[in-house]
């Protein structure tokens, strides 16, 4: 069986001459070992951790927090205990003439359902499965609720 042996020059590219000139490469082990903490006669030297400093705290940096990272609060807090909190977003939101069959059967066991239901009657939610009902379904409820206070 051959042998062969790892090259140990290869060609780098000078871009202050635009020549190519010849560069050790060097040993896989010695980069690795560069990369590690050094060894002295105590022991493993200590590797610098990252610190904050005083000039870097968080609300400086970010000055705001997206509203999107808070709880809801107030009249919105049931959506904390969603169902479809933990249930992939897409079938609430089906394609045209796509299933609703598993979005309304997530509702169906969802402990806040009412509160879905009002909250996209009241605020004219157009798309989507709220409450267990489809954007028809929700448009005929509203219609009917209608309907009996004028009666």
């Amino acid at each position: 069986m051959p042998s062969f042996s790892r090259p140990t020059l290869h060609l780098v590219h000078d871009g202050a001459t635009g020549f190519a000139t010849e560069a050790r490469i060097p040993e896989p082990r010695a980069a690795v070992e560069a990369s590690l903490p050094a060894w002295d006669s105590a022991g493993w030297a200590p590797t610098p951790q990252w610190e904050a400093t005083p000039e870097w705290e968080s609300a400086e940096v970010w000055p705001e927090t997206p509203a999107s990272t808070a709880e809801p609060a107030g009249e919105e807090a049931w959506r904390m205990d969603a169902l479809c909190a933990e249930t992939d977003p897409e079938a609430f939101f089906p394609e045209k003439g796509g299933s609703t069959r598993d979005a309304k059967r997530v509702c169906t066991g969802c402990p806040v359902r009412a509160q879905c239901l009002e909250f996209a009657l009241a605020n004219d939610e157009r798309f989507g499965i709220w409450g267990g009902l489809s954007e028809r379904e929700r448009r005929r409820l509203r219609q009917q609720r209608v309907g009996s206070i004028s009666a």
